[in-house]
């Protein structure tokens, strides 16, 4: 595959191909401002305009608003760089100076096209837009290794990609463990909605953060027992209080007797957590991108990556609350050491009172035992055909932990899935054996294919830590997993039983969302419609394990993918790539993911 690259023009050296844009209006990104009718309004949140409101199947039909949102990024390294609770990290890798990077803002049915240059200091980047659907358009998915190579530094590439969702996500690097630097940030896309409310919170990203480099800490995890550090702090869209006394509290104003929109989002390395605000329910509207039938609870479980769209009547008593985040007590899910000084939190102040720290620390939820909540539905309801399930090995796949050889490295570990561990060759990835015809594809790039028109798939953990689970280009259906254990650790595996699990799918109105937990010792059952051709990866979003090779690759409708990418789309950054890596100190040491 690398001969290829080398046989291209120099004039492919610079930029990337793509296709011709038909007209456009361009917008700058701080204007997000409707256009043309709309009948969204505080009163009337599922409208959004002439023949789209919330029950449209955004699969089937979306706006064509004629507008492109432009953004130029560049990605540098800092090294003591101090972050938002006062302490230094050892090395950042921030977008624009910034942490959390840059909001992306669209309309639904907007295009949004994105320049980065990578201004690093050795190593190469990539940025993937969580959950974005990406139809027929793989080659913009941002998964080096998979869809396009990494992108060396000073080179510069744009992505383009359609607002075909609305609601909340991120976007972050998929080079190794690279994230967990600070190249991550928020996407908010504007629709309608399930519930009606006045005032918009925007986009409330809580991560892990860790004070060490993300290369020396995923090396950490090479030799036994090769388990996640624990994190440094929690930021509250990228503050918090630090364990020495400084930093300060994020704090977000409520407006009295008003409804408030507040989008949640998850994009940690490695934390789990519950997240509760004291004294107040919050009404859940949207998981990940797809809008649910309102429900109400006092406390959300969140994996990462996953995000919730939520409401909050500010109809307390008005004061200053505590917006806790707590962990399991089994910490099978992550932990961090802020909790052993300062609970993380922020402050919710009601916009009557003077700031303050709030005088009730208000109660502990449930322990989530690293579960999340599966038992709500779309408000576009959709049915899995029955039919076409079966348990058979080639739908199986098993995750387990194994210590083995890899490379220089006479042993360490790793996770296997399906017998196989994922190791990608950054610079020559999946879509490009594709665009040239080649699909004979090294063993390690642990891909499955299918046929049909639903892919159906059940997941085995034989671990004692539960996964969170992330499909590329899909939303899919939760059909169904296994009771979660008390003592995953020491608890037995139990497998898939068809003969007494089929019953208890749901196959009818089934939970859809793009990121859900696979439970410890036990099983998830997923599918979703082969309708999207490329290359989609499925893993483990705890970065560390991703790392590990927790990780496969769908190759979906291989006959097609040829008519949705050329070699011209991806060799140009290959071909800089390729030529940089030969004399590169920043070596792959692990999935490359």
């Amino acid at each position: 595959m690398k001969k290829l690259f080398f046989l291209q023009a120099i004039g492919l050296f610079f930029g990337v191909g793509q296709s011709a844009p038909s007209a456009q209006v361009d917008v700058a990104p701080r204007d997000l401002e409707k256009r043309g009718p709309t009948c969204n309004t505080a009163s009337n949140r599922r409208c959004w305009s002439d023949g789209f409101d919330i029950t449209t199947d955004y699969e089937a039909k979306i706006p064509n608003t004629g507008v492109t949102r432009r953004y130029e990024w560049n990605i540098t390294q800092h090294t003591d760089w101090v972050g938002g609770d006062g302490l230094p990290k050892d090395i950042a890798m921030l977008i624009n100076g910034q942490f959390p990077g840059p909001i992306v803002k669209a309309d639904w049915g907007d295009w949004v096209e994105v320049t980065v240059r990578n201004q690093l200091e050795c190593e190469g980047t990539s940025i993937h837009w969580h959950g974005i659907r990406m139809l027929a358009n793989a080659v913009n998915d941002g998964a080096n290794g998979i869809t396009e190579c990494p992108l060396p530094p000073g080179a510069t590439k744009t992505y383009r990609w359609r607002a075909e969702q609305y609601g909340t996500s991120w976007y972050h690097s998929h080079y190794s463990s690279q994230y967990a630097n600070g190249l991550t940030g928020s996407i908010q896309i504007e629709g309608p909605a399930s519930l009606n409310y006045e005032e918009d919170l925007g986009v409330f990203p809580i991560t892990d953060w860790y004070y060490g480099d993300a290369e020396a800490l995923q090396r950490s995890l090479i030799p036994r027992p090769g388990a996640a550090p624990r994190s440094d702090n929690v930021l509250f869209n990228g503050s918090h209080v630090n364990a020495q006394g400084g930093g300060e509290y994020y704090r977000v104003k409520l407006k009295r007797n008003k409804r408030h929109r507040l989008r949640l989002i998850n994009p940690s390395v490695d934390n789990h957590f519950t997240v509760k605000l004291q004294n107040h329910d919050m009404t859940v509207i949207a998981t990940d991108f797809v809008p649910v039938n309102s429900f109400t609870t006092s406390q959300i479980f969140m994996a990462p990556g996953q995000r919730y769209d939520v409401t909050i009547d500010a109809s307390q008593t008005p004061g200053n609350y505590w917006f806790n985040v707590t962990f399991s007590g089994s910490q099978a899910c992550g932990n961090s050491w802020i909790s052993d000084t300062h609970p993380p939190a922020a402050i919710f102040q009601y916009d009557t009172v003077q700031p303050g720290t709030p005088t009730s620390q208000g109660t502990a939820p449930p322990d989530s035992k690293c579960e999340d909540f599966i038992s709500y539905t779309p408000v576009v309801e959709k049915n899995v055909p029955r039919g076409g399930f079966s348990a058979t090995e080639d739908n199986t796949l098993d995750v387990e932990l194994v210590n083995k050889p890899w490379e220089n490295f006479p042993e360490r570990v790793y996770w296997n899935v399906h017998g196989s561990t994922m190791n990608i060759t950054w610079e020559d990835p999946t879509l490009e054996y594709i665009a040239a015809g080649d699909l004979d594809f090294p063993e390690r790039y642990n891909l499955h294919t299918f046929s049909g028109d639903w892919a159906y798939w059940i997941i085995e953990n034989t671990s004692g830590i539960p996964h969170p689970m992330h499909l590329h280009g899909h939303d899919f259906y939760v059909l169904g997993r296994s009771p979660t254990v008390d003592s995953p650790f020491v608890a037995p595996f139990v497998p898939f039983n068809p003969a007494t699990d089929i019953s208890k799918l749901r196959f009818d109105r089934a939970t859809r969302r793009d990121t859900t937990m696979m439970p410890a010792k036990g099983w998830v059952v997923l599918a979703f419609r082969a309708d999207n051709p490329g290359a989609w990866l499925f893993h483990c979003h705890i970065a560390w394990h991703a790392g590990q090779g927790l990780s496969v690759q769908f190759l979906e409708r291989v006959a097609d993918i040829p008519g949705t990418v050329q070699l011209s789309d991806i060799e140009p950054v290959c071909t800089q790539w390729t030529e940089y890596y030969a004399t590169s100190q920043c070596l792959q040491f692990d999935s490359g993911l």
